[in-house]
């Protein structure tokens, strides 16, 4: 996400930013052009940082105070681009549901903007069969600690997400039962998305022989892989090849684990390049390269290019979050079988954006990255 500026005052803005907390000028964002514009309260008009007004109106979600995208007038739908791909939403008249609800939104939103900026085809569930749509459902079974009745997940377009999901300590709790190094909102909807592109780019194409080659025969039983990986410690040297001992558990959960983590990797490096974050030359690094400005756009760079300069950021925002006594922000390793399924995704994103033509030979820096990663490289403890 760029480095936001309030359109009235300058002031910095986040994305999920509603209101400028500098001048209280409500704020909409337009997703089209990626950029605020704030209401004049004189006029009625939304205006941009250059004066020019647009002729919007706010997402109909807005009314709740969650949402702060922006709808065409004319646009027969009254929600936004992120809230019109909402199934069934929860129910609002059970305290601490609203709040809840926020976050989630604010999540779903930064993930599907994410994924528009690559391109991606986007259709909701009332617009074709297997369109993308959300079930974001209350749970009070697991509210009073008991199992949980919703349990996340993807099923023909529908992604189901648990309402606990957005309770810290819930989440917490839930991470750590599980084992896991990192468990986040974000990473709930790019995860089950790539579920949804798997559906819709990979199953019955021309590249699902190639899938099944890196990521193994996705018709092995599902709920039998599952069990198995709860009830199995993951397989030794499992890093080698697998960016998460989820991802070990069966070639669906490889692909959307690896699904998310480009997400992860592609929004990150955008955010860097937008402050004007510069650092000396890495160690790893593609051929022409003299230092680690993202001064391209991560959004269609090639995967030799994304993952040499995130390796050296990664390490260096791990560092960060250490100074400050916090977990590493991305505790995972990068190896080269990782890196070679990293490359399968961005290069299948790529063609459905038609960016690119296919064809799977790796370019020779890709070649060049692998070969220097060897065993690869550890990035933070996980």
């Amino acid at each position: 996400m760029p480095a936001y500026n309030c359109p009235n005052c300058h002031h910095l803005l986040h994305f999920e930013t509603r209101v400028c907390p500098s001048c209280s000028h409500a704020l909409g964002f337009d997703y089209f052009t990626n950029d605020f514009y704030h209401l004049d309260g004189a006029s009625g008009e939304w205006r941009n940082r250059t004066g020019q007004t647009g002729a919007f109106g706010p997402c109909a979600n807005a009314r709740y105070g969650v949402c702060n995208w922006l709808v065409l007038r004319d646009d027969p739908q009254p929600l936004c681009k992120s809230c019109r791909h909402n199934r069934t939403i929860p129910d609002l008249a059970v305290a601490g549901v609203l709040e809840r609800w926020i976050k989630l939104e604010d999540a779903k939103r930064r993930a599907i903007f994410g994924l528009m900026r690559l391109g991606l085809p986007f259709e909701t569930w009332a617009e074709r069969p297997g369109g993308l749509g959300f079930d974001l459902l209350y749970d009070p079974s697991a509210e009073q600690g008991g199992s949980p009745e919703h349990l996340t997940g993807h099923d023909n377009g529908i992604i189901t997400i648990n309402l606990l999901e957005a309770d810290d300590a819930a989440r917490e709790r839930i991470r750590t039962q599980m084992g896991e190094p990192y468990r986040t909102l974000v990473g709930h909807f790019r995860h089950e998305i790539g579920h949804y592109f798997w559906d819709r780019l990979v199953d019955n194409s021309a590249d699902l022989v190639p899938f099944r080659n890196l990521f193994g025969d996705e018709r092995a039983d599902y709920g039998q892989a599952l069990q198995n990986h709860y009830n199995n410690p993951p397989p030794p040297g499992w890093e080698e090849h697998y960016v998460s001992t989820y991802a070990t558990a069966h070639p669906w959960e490889d692909f959307a684990e690896t699904f998310a983590h480009h997400s992860h990797i592609v929004d990150t490096l955008s955010v860097i390049g937008d402050f004007g974050v510069r650092m000396s030359p890495p160690p790893i690094a593609p051929s022409g390269s003299s230092d680690t400005a993202i001064d391209f756009d991560p959004y269609t760079a090639d995967t030799a290019t994304l993952t040499a300069h995130w390796i050296h950021y990664a390490f260096a925002l791990n560092s960060i979050n250490r100074s400050m006594g916090q977990p590493d922000l991305y505790p995972f390793k990068l190896s080269p079988g990782v890196v070679l399924k990293l490359d399968f995704i961005n290069r299948l994103i790529a063609f459905a954006a038609r960016r690119w033509a296919p064809g799977d030979n790796e370019s020779s820096d890709l070649k060049a990255l692998v070969a220097t990663l060897g065993q690869g490289v550890e990035l933070g403890s996980g």
